[in-house]
């Protein structure tokens, strides 16, 4: 059955086509609705299938005409209207817009123009001059087209959060030494923190733009510049893309919030202020109750606020919304109530209960791991070495009589420790939902966390059913990385992400948000579900060497985006109260 990434990729291809038509309007439409069906935590192609097409009327964004083409694509697999505007513009959109300066517009114009389907097409059309003749084009254009063709093949996803937030963070780094630079953060997708990212925004307020790009164009780190003007400069680093734009201090704060996003959030905040008689926008917010045309100018009426983000959302009688929940997920509903959620902070994590050492796949020893939490000010900390069974990698799984004897060592270890370390493992659930250990071994245990690892292609119905008789199992404690996906990889398993919540709150299971950068599963929208329905979580590592504790980051960030307060998450307990949910 079409799983909601997949249904989302058509609606983008939709969107991208549309625009290379030069159809206006629709496109953004049409990414609006791929955003939210992607987020969705019900598998939409099950329910639609069932006969359930009401679930599509809970989908911001999607009204009639794209409800009818849902339906269409889980009847049939195809959508008519798509493959009529694939066989009008029979173009590879998604590889050819991944050369810098490249939209769906300019796509389309280069197929009209030389017939250009692919990026083979395009080297060709490039290297014999051709694409400098087009109106509107040049021979700067062309080069620029020319030099991007091979990254465009090298890189063909978004960057991964842990591999574009380090870079971030350095940005800002640099960014903050610069003498010209008052203020500086980053905005956009990585402030938000999820889960992959297309580039990294950075915004300088200033009043000197021209020492601030001299300075960010001239950084030691870029690898290449590509454009830079008086406002705004775009250079790459490595192979991710860096936009920085400068604003005067007074309007650093409305920047900021303005290109934080998301759009949704944007927009719903925008017509929040307009109910207000208020106006919202990147240069601050306006008293408009006494204009008559105010979208004759952006900076009309009388100037209540933008030299600070907070004093923004002030303006309009709010507090401030945190970046992780500006997704248009009930966060301004939830502000002007007074009921945005205290989130988690890497602060009150108190441990980690699912990691890895040389016994399995790790290649540290359990002494160097528990040395290494330790140094993090843990409280407790849990070895989950991998069981052996079904999907576990090169056969690096322990066998029951290998389990009992890693946890008399882990026992040895814990007595020689000042924080209490937890013997667990990680065992496997197989395609029926059960787990391959013996009882001996459950009872010698203080956690259990479960995964998959195979049988990744399930439908979404068997994969939820699949993953409740695992959390009916009193003898798992914790749901390890639900779905099994690897980000920009594999999409792995399709569920009911409000189903596993409801039986994880019935059965005191925790489901995991693991931290690991290619995984960050549970993922915010499906966290928001589970802790909507009273679930327990456990934000873990699932690291194998001591360096990845650090993902802890990552996976504090992915909760947050999940509305996660300190008291959902089991691993900010104190010790006793852990123990107690454990046994």
């Amino acid at each position: 059955m079409a799983t909601n990434a997949e249904i989302a990729g058509r609606f983008e291809e939709f969107a991208d086509l549309l625009e290379a038509d030069d159809v206006e309007y629709k496109p953004r439409a049409y990414r609006r609705a791929a955003e939210n069906i992607r987020a969705h935590p019900v598998p939409i192609g099950d329910r639609v299938a069932d006969g359930d097409e009401a679930i599509l009327d809970e989908i911001d964004g999607v009204g009639d005409a794209i409800s009818s083409k849902i339906v269409e694509y889980v009847e049939t697999g195809s959508i008519e209207e798509l493959e009529e505007l694939r066989a009008a513009l029979p173009i590879d959109i998604a590889d050819i817009t991944r050369i810098e300066g490249v939209g769906p517009k300019t796509a389309g114009k280069l197929y009209r123009e030389l017939g250009v389907q692919t990026l083979d097409d395009l080297e060709e059309a490039a290297e014999a001059n051709e694409i400098q003749a087009i109106k509107g084009f040049g021979p700067k254009t062309e080069a620029n087209i020319r030099d991007g063709i091979e990254f465009a093949r090298e890189v063909g996803q978004r960057q991964l959060l842990g591999e574009a937030r380090p870079l971030a963070d350095d940005v800002l780094e640099f960014l903050g030494n610069v003498d010209a630079v008052e203020r500086c953060e980053v905005a956009g997708s990585i402030r938000r923190w999820r889960e992959t990212i297309g580039d990294v925004d950075a915004l300088v307020g200033t009043d000197d733009n021209e020492a601030v790009i001299e300075a960010f164009v001239g950084w030691d780190s870029v690898d290449d510049v590509i454009e830079s003007g008086p406002e705004k400069a775009s250079v790459r680093v490595g192979e991710i893309r860096v936009d920085l734009r400068v604003v005067v201090p007074e309007e650093f704060g409305s920047a900021l919030q303005y290109f934080t996003g998301s759009k949704d959030h944007n927009v719903r905040l925008r017509n929040y202020a307009i109910d207000r008689g208020m106006k919202l926008n990147e240069y601050g917010a306006f008293d408009v109750s006494a204009v008559d045309d105010h979208e004759a100018d952006q900076r009309v009426g009388d100037r209540v606020a933008g030299e600070t983000e907070a004093g923004m959302y002030e303006a309009l009688d709010l507090p401030w919304i945190p970046p992780e929940l500006r997704e248009d997920r009930g966060e301004i509903a939830a502000a002007e109530n007074g009921e945005l959620p205290d989130l988690i902070t890497r602060e009150d994590v108190r441990g980690d209960l699912h990691s890895h050492t040389e016994w399995s796949d790790g290649n540290t020893s359990i002494e160097a791991m528990v040395e290494a939490a330790e140094s993090k000010g843990y409280d407790y900390y849990g070895v989950a070495d991998h069981a052996e069974g079904p999907g576990v990698v090169g056969g690096m799984g322990l066998s029951n009589t290998e389990i009992l004897e890693q946890v008399e060592q882990i026992r040895e270890v814990d007595a020689a420790s000042e924080i209490t370390v937890f013997a667990g493992i990680e065992a496997n659930i197989d395609a029926d939902g059960e787990i391959g250990l013996s009882e001996d071994v459950i009872h010698a245990l203080d956690v259990v966390v479960a995964s998959t690892h195979s049988a990744l292609d399930q439908d979404a119905e068997t994969a939820t059913d699949r993953l409740v008789r695992a959390i009916e199992n009193p003898a798992i404690d914790v749901l390890g990385h639900p779905s099994g996906r690897l980000l920009n990889e594999r999409s792995g398993l399709d569920f009911d992400a409000t189903a596993l919540g409801a039986a994880a709150a019935e059965h005191g299971t925790a489901l995991e948000v693991n931290s690991n950068p290619r995984r960050l599963d549970l993922w915010g929208s499906a966290v928001q579900a589970a802790v909507e329905e009273g679930a327990p979580i456990s934000i873990n590592t699932d690291a194998h060497q001591p360096s990845t504790l650090e993902y802890m980051r990552w996976g504090v960030h992915t909760a947050r985006r999940g509305w996660a307060e300190p008291g959902d998450v089991i691993n900010t307990w104190e010790l006793e109260e852990l123990r107690e949910f454990l046994h």
